[in-house]
C-alpha cells in the first residue's frame, strides 16, 4: 500500500516552555523530536513522500530523501489542510510531529486495515476509569472498555479527507478522524502495544 504522510510541525509548544518550537528538541542521541518522527517514515518503503507542515523559519531543519516543507496554517486544521494539498498517493497518514516513538510493527498494522478501510486511528483503550464531571461533581461513571484514547498517525484514503476538509468549515473537531465521523463515515480502530506518547508538556520533555 502506497501513501504520503502529513508531519504537522507548525504549533509553537508553549506548554512545553522551551522558547521555541517542540519539535526541534535534541534528543541525547543529538536527533530532534521531529528527525525520529520522520525517520519511521524514511525507513518504510510503502511511504512516498513525507510533508512535514511547520513555519518556514524551521524549514531549513527539516531532513530526510523524501521529505518536502510546507508552510503551516493558523490553526492546526489549517496546517494539516496545507499538507493534504501535497498529497498524490491514494492513502495518506496524518501524524503529529511531537509523537517520535512511534512503532514499526503498530504503523503495519495500521497499513494493513487501511487497505480495506477508508479510515483508521491509531489509540489504546482506557486504562483509568473514566468519569464524566460538571460543575466538579460526577455525573456517569463510563464503561473504560469502551473508551479509546486516538493517537496519530491516522490514516484515509486521500480523496476523503481532502474532501472532508474542502466542506468542514462549520465543523468543529478535535481531531481528523473526528471530521470524518461528523460527516456519516466509519472509523476502525487500531490498538497500540506500544508507547506512542505525544511530547507536549514541560515534564514531558525532563530526562528524555
Amino acid at each position: 500500500m502506497k501513501y504520503d504522510a502529513i508531519i504537522v510541525a507548525s504549533g509553537k509548544g508553549q506548554r512545553a516552555n522551551l522558547g521555541y518550537n517542540k519539535v526541534f528538541y535534541k534528543l541525547r542521541d543529538g536527533r530532534s523530536v521531529l528527525d525520529c518522527s520522520i525517520g519511521r517514515f524514511e525507513s518504510d518503503e510503502d511511504c512516498q513522500r513525507i510533508i512535514v507542515v511547520t513555519n518556514p523559519e524551521y524549514f531549513h531543519e527539516v531532513k530526510g530523501n523524501k521529505t518536502i516543507t510546507v508552510e503551516g496554517g493558523k490553526e492546526r486544521r489549517d496546517s494539516v489542510y496545507n499538507g493534504l494539498k501535497k498529497v498524490e498517493s491514494e492513502y495518506v497518514l496524518i501524524h503529529d510531529g511531537a509523537r517520535p516513538y512511534l512503532n514499526t510493527e503498530a504503523l503495519n498494522e495500521l497499513k494493513e486495515k487501511l487497505k480495506t478501510n477508508d479510515c483508521v486511528v491509531l489509540g489504546k483503550i482506557a486504562i483509568d476509569t473514566i468519569k464524566i464531571i460538571e460543575d466538579d461533581e460526577v455525573i456517569e461513571t463510563i464503561d473504560r472498555n469502551k473508551v479509546f484514547m486516538a493517537e496519530t498517525p491516522q490514516g484515509f484514503r486521500s480523496s476523503l479527507i481532502k474532501d472532508a476538509y474542502e466542506n468542514c468549515a462549520d465543523i468543529n473537531f478535535t481531531d481528523d478522524c473526528s471530521l470524518v465521523e461528523s460527516l456519516g463515515y466509519k472509523v476502525k480502530i487500531v490498538i497500540d502495544r506500544f508507547d506512542n506518547r505525544k511530547l507536549t508538556k514541560e515534564e514531558d520533555f525532563r530526562n528524555l
